[in-house]
């Protein structure tokens, strides 16, 4: 039992509420801050009172700022009477004594923005670690959410960091994801390769598996590690290398140790649904609770290595630990899977059995961002933390398929 303070940015979502459930399990005391933003959690996400908290002297940050200027957003109603008008998050929204409902009584909330440094200053006061999960995810709708994608995660990663070197805090675990990988590792008839893009000729011919140059023939996918080339292929997957990068240049300047999770396909209880920045799990559950049949893209035997949240959560808590005991100036990327391969058509397969629904569709439809295999090794992770996946696919899928998600929000 650590009880050790711990800031987690983005704590009040999907990965991050399930974090801070392992961390205060662990015996940290925990810190959350999170916009609340509305493509993740809604445009007026339920919020609760708090007691006053024990002066910034005796316990640190309260978990309250000041209002903005009345003009400067519209207003909700709050969550009782006695509080009066709340305003919608965003970047400056500051609120007293207001906390996601459901979120933990022992949490210590702050409703910010992480690219906001006046806030960032104030999350990191009197803390000795932090778990950066806050991010935009996603493919995204189209190439106009770069700029959101670019600021959210490589602006707020960079203001994290910089605040975090001049407090001297010096541990960090950072949320990154499979997509910095861009395609799999393939076996090929020379040996291990590493394709380009794939060509919209041959995805309009339902030609899905990527080609060895020389023969034409599908290459053989092979479970990826941290040592693979990285290669980005869409402006979520390059944000996400660029927080990588920004760490590693923080932890050689600071001296810090940096354990970063590349995380593959999560899923769980309270995903978020209908929203096209959500993952493939959520848009199926979404689809079946509707009544209609998922639709898998290409021919539905895409690999994949689904992970369940409360694994991904256990990740965490032991990267926090490694972050204690390793080297100075480290950055050292671990991938987070379950090490079992599985097609996204299983995944909707199972899930319509579970809930009782209807079969899948398999469109043939596309996205030319999509990779076509990534499936993880996790050995890393296992052998230098002594991590190992406890959620089976069956039973992941089974209590998946009936677990309550957060509401539709809108993109």
């Amino acid at each position: 039992m650590t009880g050790e303070h711990l800031l987690i940015t983005g704590g009040a979502g999907f990965i991050g509420s399930a974090i801070v459930d392992a961390a205060l399990a662990r015996g940290y005391q925990v810190r959350v801050l999170d916009s609340l933003r509305a493509d993740v959690h809604g445009p007026a996400p339920a919020l609760v009172s708090e007691p006053e908290r024990a002066s910034a002297a005796d316990r640190g940050l309260r978990s309250e700022v000041e209002s903005t200027p009345e003009s400067a957003s519209p207003t909700f109603p709050g969550p009782g009477p006695e509080s009066g008008p709340m305003r919608e998050p965003g970047p400056s929204f500051r609120a007293r004594n207001a906390r996601p409902a459901g979120l933990d009584p022992r949490v210590e909330f702050l409703l910010g923005d992480v690219t906001d440094p006046d806030t960032v200053a104030r999350a990191l006061e009197d803390i000795d670690v932090v778990c950066h999960q806050a991010a935009k995810v996603g493919l995204g709708v189209d190439f106009a959410d770069a700029p959101d994608y670019v600021h959210s995660n490589e602006v707020g990663t960079a203001v994290l960091l910089a605040a975090m070197a001049e407090r001297g805090i010096r541990r960090l675990v950072l949320a990154s994801s499979m997509v910095v990988y861009g395609e799999g590792s393939y076996r090929g008839p020379n040996g291990f390769t590493r394709p380009g893009p794939r060509l919209a000729s041959d995805l309009d011919a339902g030609r899905f598996d990527p080609l060895d140059p020389e023969t034409g023939q599908a290459l053989e996918p092979v479970l990826v590690s941290e040592t693979d080339p990285l290669d980005p292929r869409n402006v979520y997957a390059s944000s996400k290398l660029g927080q990588e990068y920004l760490a590693t240049a923080w932890a050689r300047s600071t001296g810090g140790q940096v354990a970063a999770l590349r995380y593959h396909n999560v899923y769980g209880p309270g995903m978020p649904q209908n929203t096209p920045y959500a993952g493939v799990a959520s848009l199926f559950r979404s689809a079946i609770e509707r009544g209609e049949a998922p639709r898998v893209y290409e021919d539905g035997r895409q690999r994949r290595d689904f992970v369940h949240v409360r694994d991904v959560a256990a990740a965490n808590i032991s990267a926090l630990e490694f972050t204690a005991h390793s080297d100075s100036g480290i950055f050292r990327p671990f991938n987070v899977g379950s090490g079992i391969v599985h097609t996204i058509g299983d995944m909707a397969t199972a899930l319509a059995a579970a809930a009782g629904g209807l079969t899948p569709i398999v469109t043939g439809q596309y996205r030319l961002g999509d990779v076509r295999h990534i499936t993880a090794s996790s050995e890393r992770l296992r052998t230098e933390l002594g991590w190992s996946a406890q959620v089976s696919f069956e039973d992941g899928m089974r209590e998946f398929a009936t677990a309550p998600l957060r509401a539709a929000v809108c993109p």
